[in-house]
């Protein structure tokens, strides 16, 4: 059976580590426990040091976000297996096992996803990867239990294991290996959908991305960066177009980028008339962003780029107009 570590991303974070971190030890027996340390202000280096012995800890020289904070810990811890979970991630017994099996009988497999369900609402999926995540052609990120704002109810619908386009980050398995071939997470994206730029090029170099139900977590989500903040909407369409960017066929690039702009538009009026005039400006924002860093991105393309990267044309379209509400009634 692969080694596996389970590296848990901090910042400031001593709260959710008081809650959460001991469900992590008590239901990780076949794991290295790990603590990679943003460059805290607060207690939380001393809190583990104190109360955890048993966990190792890494500590960044400084905060660069979840991209950079993964990228510079990982250097530092010799596995087989990354997971890689959020700071108010709940584990449950045995959530390793039907990972690793997975990665033991099926070479091709390099990312993994568990079920993600709401900690709040736990009869609920949950908005960040909830059961297996895909993208529209415009680069739109949906869920299987998760359209937009919409979340399903866990009736067993998703109960299975499928090959899923991208795996969330929140609870996040990956070939160390792999890890290292695709130079980690992109920086430039600091936080937020680095992940699905990751999937996406594991995609476009042949690897499975895998969904299993047999394991299950729940995540709190929005904990480290509040969900109706504008910093978020900016950092959520700048990245997406970055991630546009890099992994489009390049014979769709610039006619998909073209559109996925004037969809980001609308999106800005609908801000405006919804009185939330920050978020509006986040996305003004997250624009210049993108035309500065655009012709660095671009260089960062491979030379190969699946064609049929989406199963939904547009999920706008499909929620909005044609009133699709969960995943089903979009694919």
């Amino acid at each position: 059976m692969e080694k596996i570590a389970v590296v848990i991303l901090n910042w400031n974070g001593v709260k959710l580590l008081e809650q959460f971190l001991p469900s992590v030890i008590q239901f990780s027996p076949e794991a290295d426990v790990y603590v990679a340390d943003n460059a805290s202000t607060d207690e939380s280096v001393t809190y583990i040091k104190n109360n955890f012995p048993t966990v190792k800890i890494v500590q960044n020289k400084t905060n660069q976000g979840f991209a950079g904070g993964y990228n510079e810990a990982l250097q530092h811890i010799d596995t087989e297996i990354y997971a890689l979970v959020n700071s108010d991630i709940e584990v449950t017994e045995n959530w390793l096992k039907p990972i690793l099996e997975t990665f033991s009988t099926e070479p091709k497999t390099a990312i993994i996803q568990p079920k993600i369900l709401d900690f709040k609402r736990k009869e609920y999926f949950e908005y960040a990867g909830a059961g297996g995540g895909f993208i529209d052609q415009f680069g739109y990120p949906y869920c299987r239990g998760r359209i937009f704002d919409t979340l399903e109810k866990d009736n067993g619908q998703y109960n299975d294991e499928k090959e899923i386009f991208w795996a969330s980050g929140a609870c996040f398995f990956i070939r160390s290996a792999v890890y290292k071939d695709l130079k980690g997470f992109d920086q430039d994206f600091f936080a937020h959908q680095e992940e699905i730029d990751l999937c996406w090029r594991a995609i476009n170099k042949g690897h499975v991305i895998k969904y299993t139900s047999e394991s299950i977590v729940y995540h709190v989500g929005g904990a480290t960066l509040q969900q109706a903040n504008p910093q978020k909407t900016y950092l959520n369409f700048r990245n997406s177009l970055l991630m546009l960017t890099k992994n489009l066929p390049q014979n769709t690039l610039y006619q998909v980028l073209i559109i996925r702009l004037l969809l980001d538009g609308v999106a800005g009026v609908k801000y405006v008339f919804g009185g939330q005039f920050k978020h509006c400006w986040a996305i003004i924002r997250a624009h210049f962003s993108f035309y500065s860093l655009f012709l660095r991105n671009y260089k960062k393309r491979e030379k190969n780029q699946v064609e049929k990267y989406f199963k939904a044309k547009s999920i706008v379209y499909d929620y909005y107009v044609k009133n699709g509400t969960v995943f089903v009634e979009i694919n």
